[in-house]
């Protein structure tokens, strides 16, 4: 939408037309109660003291920090193509296309990113992205509740704790009810989510790796689920994907996740990247849009939006969400980032950043008062256990150029001495090295 600057003059001369004395006069419908009193803003500036006062704002921050912080969000090398490709002009946008007949390529580019979306999760149907992780995980819980016409989700624990208060959040006004279960030693309690499943659930959701680093085949818990008519959800790490056991293969119904660590720079909370993929007898209860690929009268390939279940297009009672805008140049960088890795990219970057991280922890296992907690197998993420608060030893590497993890008591009860550290292709030994030196003198 384009931004037209009005003289005063002008905005008198549109009043004047419309009949209208002055600006307060159009919102004389809504009642004074409910109209802002006073709006708190400071006089404007011009570009170049703009620049000056968020350049000064963003020296701030802590820049070159060696990076060991995950929690959802990771420092994964992006190739050169990435930029290049998604810099061209015709890509340049963030929204969906509404004239499909004249935007090919860019239909053309979502198919391609929801075919290799569902290639890498091993599920039959993707859409054209959402906004990110959460969101997706969000939209894909209330999906569950329009398949099975069910109250209740099941929401594991190990789920990462900004989803778990975003679906919170979400769903407050809503008659639904979410039941947390505790993760027993780090990782799916088997006994307790199984017991939760009944006839009112609608989809038990869970997260690989967890939270806490573990990784984990749901194949089980799947099966347990299916036999009770249960939905299951699962939240992925994407790149791990080259390594691990995909959802699809674990009998998933729906998976989601963040798509950041595919080919998006890290940012003070994005713009980012959700995807949703699930079985093709769910789609019309997918939220967003799909593109697919066809044939004119002619036999030429071409493409278009297929589906579009949002309220915009169809009946609001039939909607499937009002907050499934996709994130297009997002999706394409993935896309691109997909295809440059190729297959055996994938899987070389996942072994490096697992076998760095099982490095880090020999590494950081031998400070004394140190634990690597070992519950299960970790793809690039591990717990630790510190002698001290996690948060207080945080705050002194930052000092000694390192972000050395996330800690988890600000979301886990009791956990203040516990750090999530993340190790991803792009640590050396050296830094390895380095953030176990530096741990070990704050202690």
């Amino acid at each position: 939408m384009s931004f037209v600057a009005n003289t005063p003059a002008q905005c008198a001369e549109m009043l004047a037309t419309i009949g209208v004395p002055d600006i307060s006069a159009l919102f004389d419908d809504i009642p004074p109660r409910f109209r802002v009193k006073h709006v708190d803003m400071p006089e404007g500036l011009s570009e170049a003291e703009v620049y000056d006062r968020l350049h000064r704002l963003s020296h701030r921050n802590a820049h070159e920090l060696t990076c060991f912080l995950g929690g959802g969000f990771y420092d994964h090398f992006i190739p050169a193509a990435v930029d290049s490709l998604c810099s061209r002009g015709e890509f340049f946008t963030a929204y969906t296309p509404y004239q499909p007949e004249a935007s090919q390529g860019t239909l053309q580019a979502i198919f391609e990113y929801q075919s290799a979306i569902c290639r890498l999760t091993r599920m039959e149907v993707a859409n054209a992205s959402l906004y990110d992780g959460g969101t997706a995980l969000v939209e894909a819980a209330l999906m569950a509740l329009r398949i099975t016409g069910r109250t209740r989700i099941v929401l594991d624990s190990g789920v990462s704790p900004i989803y778990r208060h975003m679906m919170r959040g979400y769903t407050r006004n809503l008659s639904i009810d979410l039941d947390e279960i505790e993760v027993a030693h780090g990782q799916a309690d088997r006994a307790r989510l199984g017991a939760a499943l009944g006839e009112h659930t609608a989809a038990v959701i869970l997260q690989n790796p967890n939270f806490f680093g573990a990784v984990d085949d749901f194949s089980d818990i799947a099966a347990q689920a299916h036999a009770k008519g249960c939905l299951v959800i699962v939240s992925v790490y994407p790149l791990a994907l080259g390594l691990l056991k995909a959802p699809g293969e674990m009998g998933a119904d729906i998976v989601t996740g963040e798509g950041q660590s595919l080919g998006l720079p890290l940012s003070f909370g994005g713009p980012y990247l959700g995807f949703m993929a699930t079985r093709m007898a769910h789609v019309r209860k997918m939220p967003g849009r799909l593109a697919g690929e066809t044939v004119d009268r002619l036999g030429r390939t071409g493409y278009v939006l297929t589906l579009q279940a949002r309220e915009q297009h169809i009946r609001r009672e039939k909607a499937t969400s009002n907050v499934c805008s996709n994130e297009a140049l997002c999706a394409l960088r993935s896309l691109v980032y997909l295809s440059v890795m190729g297959k055996q990219g994938l899987r070389d970057v996942a072994w490096l950043c697992a076998k760095k991280a099982e490095y880090a922890k020999q590494r950081l296992s031998a400070i004394p008062g140190v634990s690597v907690k070992r519950s299960a197998a970790t793809f690039n993420e591990f717990t630790l256990e510190l002698p001290i608060d996690a948060s207080d030893a945080v705050a002194r590497l930052v000092d000694r150029g390192i972000a050395a993890g996330f800690p988890l008591g600000r979301y886990y009860e009791g956990m203040s001495n516990y750090l999530l550290v993340a190790v991803t292709e792009k640590r050396t030994r050296a830094e390895i090295g380095h953030l176990a030196e530096a741990l070990e003198s704050v202690l």
